[in-house]
């Protein structure tokens, strides 16, 4: 989703809590990453892939300039022949340890043996973020987490959307006081499709 279509989006959910949870949720993610140069997965349910927040983020991270975004796909089931981007597994989440951070998508129970990995991920030391339904288990569990209510307003696709643009948009200022061209896009779109002024 383009800077456009996100300043779209913003300003139809103008009003709403959406704009600023997700963005104080994408800075709770840059903040856990940034600082420690990286080491962000990203993992879902056995029934739903994060691929394409996987996606934005790798995009969002070589935008804003801030490559500690990009994050490894964990997966639930990798072939034989994967592609090397595509063939980490939920062994990755056992070795996660202090200075990384585990971003969880769940938009249905994250079940039993994820659960136990994420546990132990935060016990050795690993952020643990979730952006879920609302699972009470994995709640307990994580660090921050954003729920998204089942509506037919807005649907876990969407807040993801919100969230990896955020994260690139919130990115740490660039050197010397100049804004970066995400940041200065971004800006651009908000005016473009702001209403025309009111004429007495």
């Amino acid at each position: 989703m383009d800077a456009v279509r996100v300043a779209l989006l913003r300003e139809v959910l103008a009003g709403t809590e959406w704009p600023s949870a997700t963005r104080r949720f994408a800075g709770t993610l840059r903040s856990s990453v940034v600082p420690h140069g990286g080491g962000l997965l990203l993992v879902g349910t056995e029934e739903y892939e994060p691929w394409h927040l996987a996606a934005h983020l790798v995009d969002e991270a070589a935008w804003s300039g801030t490559p500690e975004l990009t994050p490894t796909l964990v997966r639930h089931r990798v072939r034989a022949g994967d592609p090397a981007h595509l063939s980490t597994g939920l062994g990755r989440i056992e070795a996660a340890r202090r200075g990384e951070t585990l971003l969880v998508v769940a938009p249905d129970a994250p079940g039993a043996g994820l659960l136990e990995r994420v546990h132990d991920a935060r016990a050795a030391g690993a952020t643990v973020l979730a952006l879920d339904s609302g699972d009470r288990e994995l709640h307990a569990m994580a660090h921050e987490a954003l729920t998204v209510p089942d509506s037919p307003d807005l649907d876990l696709d969407t807040v993801q959307h919100l969230v990896s643009a955020a994260s690139g948009e919130n990115s740490l200022p660039a050197a010397r006081g100049r804004r970066r061209l995400r940041d200065r896009l971004s800006r651009l779109a908000d005016q473009l499709t702001a209403p025309p002024p009111a004429r007495w």
